[in-house]
């Protein structure tokens, strides 16, 4: 089971390091943006959801009741004999902008829908439910009015409501709030990640320089996070003993080299005073 799981975590694992930066700065930077992304697409998903669509049913219904109540008013007779007391009722006492009476005709054949249609759909719900009459709506032609027509036997209803009373409009604040939250924190995380990832490339140029033979950086010395500070403190002590190591090897390396050419110094003139012989040849 496990190299079954081995073989197929392989090939992803494999993928995800070619794709990953390589840097650890971008690493870090990785950790922290990729998780407030996925929680804030999350919340923005659930509140769209839920909070944006039940918001707006709540308010699309409030408005289908208004007009079935006008709707139902003006069937009576006392209100379609003197329908000014309706006008004025839908206007001053309801969430309606205005009421017009037109003569009775078919409604507009063409409905104008909307890419984004939660409103569109909901209030055309709501009126289907409530009203229970031909209706045609829409909420494309007036950015901050919606049209509602309903059909009746006797005449048709014109109704206007403004856009705020039926849809959820500022529900994009709470969106820029929280975008705008998240982005001021993460400059002020990417900030201070800076501050803290500094010392361990400077850790890291140092001992690449060294390693190299290029020297030490002179303005160097333990910074950072305690755990920095250790790895930084423990190269210098590194740094130190292998300095120390070299430079006794080259002192002892140096000591061997006087003494042996003391040695053939003194070769070399005993053979060049010795007469000519044979012994001398061999």
């Amino acid at each position: 089971m496990r190299s079954y799981v081995n073989r197929m975590i392989g090939p992803l694992g494999t993928l995800a390091n070619e794709l990953l930066p390589k840097g650890l700065y971008a690493r870090a930077l990785l950790i922290i943006l990729v998780p407030i992304v996925l929680l804030e697409s999350v919340l923005a998903f659930v509140f769209l959801e839920r909070h944006w669509n039940q918001v707006t049913r709540h308010l699309s219904e409030a408005t289908a009741r208004d007009i079935a109540a006008v709707v139902e008013l003006y069937e009576q007779p006392e209100f379609s004999a003197d329908p000014s007391r309706l006008i004025d009722l839908a206007q001053n006492k309801l969430a309606l902008t205005s009421l017009q009476i037109l003569p009775p005709g078919d409604l507009p054949s063409k409905e104008l829908r909307p890419f984004f249609g939660l409103l569109d759909r909901s209030l055309t719900d709501s009126i289907r439910r409530q009203v229970r009459k031909p209706a045609w709506i829409d909420t494309v032609g007036q950015s901050d009015r919606v049209e509602i027509r309903i059909k009746l036997d006797t005449a048709t209803l014109r109704f206007v409501a403004p856009r705020a009373q039926i849809y959820a409009s500022n529900s994009h604040i709470f969106l820029v709030w929280m975008v705008g939250t998240s982005l001021v924190l993460v400059s002020a995380a990417v900030l201070l990640l800076r501050n803290q990832i500094r010392p361990i490339l400077r850790l890291a140029d140092a001992a690449e320089s060294f390693g190299k033979g290029r020297g030490f950086p002179d303005d160097f010395h333990p910074r950072g996070a305690r755990e920095v500070r250790q790895a930084a403190q423990a190269f210098l002590e590194m740094r130190d003993r292998i300095t120390q190591h070299v430079e006794q090897r080259t002192t002892m390396l140096a000591g061997v080299s006087h003494d042996l050419r003391t040695v053939l110094t003194r070769f070399k003139l005993e053979l060049a005073l010795l007469r000519e012989g044979p012994e001398v040849d061999a």
